[in-house]
């Protein structure tokens, strides 16, 4: 594997490399894969579905496909710190600037339904895309088929805190005023990928985290075999909290705050550990407030300090790669 390589991807007394599935979609995801493709080399990003904004949502809309978008973050995460996998990154990303038509497509999204529409499988077009990029792990939908997110929301009019109101799609509710207090699917069953049902249950370590928790994190839950797969995996389970609330889906959001709201999506699931920057944590009595609330699901609080440093609530891959070695090992 190309770059730097912790502890974890090469076991001293030759024991297999973890198999680690990491749940999510778009920044959190990006930056979950970018940390993890360090520390294992057996690595299976699974993705939500339910995009519907810019080019993912006009390609779903218009060739009634899967939203390739989150699909290509996480495989641009799993490029190589090589020349090969840094270029390929960047090919993939690249968005066209234009009057006409391509204004704001992703080439990688392109390139990604091209091939679902050659072989009709998504998971074999992602794949033949994971090969071209030499990609340090295979990245699967969450689903088969594209899903609407739906959003019960509070207080989206100041002036009535307390009324509820129903809110459809991933866009709207990332960018909602209110309060989310719960979200469901449409369909409300929706068929699970098989692949990613078999990877979460070969999987020795499962990662929830980070990301936008109502329209990212929460989805997988709710889709039932994958949620069925989730609650009974003998794999050991990862929770990376979020950096900072997210304007508009998380606004107020203390850190033990995150666990109640998957707890709540999620009665059966247990947790191993729970892993938190301390910035977010704030004073004794928050701190012990989380750590209650992690023991609650079963899980141990590890604090280490993952944030990059800029002012600005991102994740630094090798401080966050390094975090994930020292809780894989321990």
């Amino acid at each position: 594997m190309p770059g730097h390589q912790y502890a974890g991807a090469q076991c001293e007394d030759d024991r297999p490399p973890p198999r680690v599935v990491a749940l999510g979609g778009g920044h959190g995801l990006y930056a979950s894969l970018s940390a993890l493709r360090r520390v294992t080399t057996d690595l299976t990003g699974v993705v939500t579905v339910a995009d519907d904004g810019g080019s993912s949502g006009r390609l779903r809309r218009e060739l009634s496909v899967l939203p390739p978008g989150d699909l290509r973050m996480a495989l641009a995460a799993l490029c190589g710190d090589d020349e090969w996998g840094r270029t390929w990154s960047e090919v993939i990303q690249h968005r066209f600037r234009s009057q006409g038509e391509l204004h704001g497509h992703a080439v990688g999204n392109l390139l990604i339904v091209a091939l679902w529409e050659l072989l009709s499988d998504s998971v074999a077009g992602l794949d033949w895309v994971g090969q071209l990029l030499g990609a340090h792990g295979r990245v699967l939908p969450m689903s088969s088929i594209p899903l609407d997110i739906v959003a019960e929301v509070a207080g989206i009019d100041p002036n009535r805190p307390d009324e509820v109101t129903t809110v459809r799609g991933q866009v709207a509710c990332a960018s909602t005023r209110g309060r989310v207090q719960s979200i469901s699917l449409v369909p409300e069953s929706p068929p699970a990928s098989p692949q990613a049902v078999k990877a979460v249950r070969e999987a020795d370590w499962v990662v929830f985290g980070p990301g936008s928790w109502f329209t990212s994190v929460l989805p997988h839950l709710l889709v039932p075999e994958l949620a069925e797969a989730l609650v009974h995996t003998k794999a050991r389970r990862v929770v990376t909290l979020n950096l900072s609330p997210q304007k508009g889906e998380t606004d107020g959001f203390a850190a033990h705050t995150y666990l109640d709201v998957l707890a709540a999506h999620a009665p059966g699931l247990r947790v191993d550990v729970v892993l938190a920057d301390p910035t977010v944590v704030g004073g004794p009595v928050e701190h012990d407030l989380l750590r209650r609330t992690a023991a609650g699901l079963g899980a141990r609080l590890v604090l280490s300090n993952v944030a990059a440093g800029e002012g600005i609530p991102r994740h630094d891959h090798d401080l966050l790669a390094a975090a994930f070695d020292h809780v894989f090992q321990h």
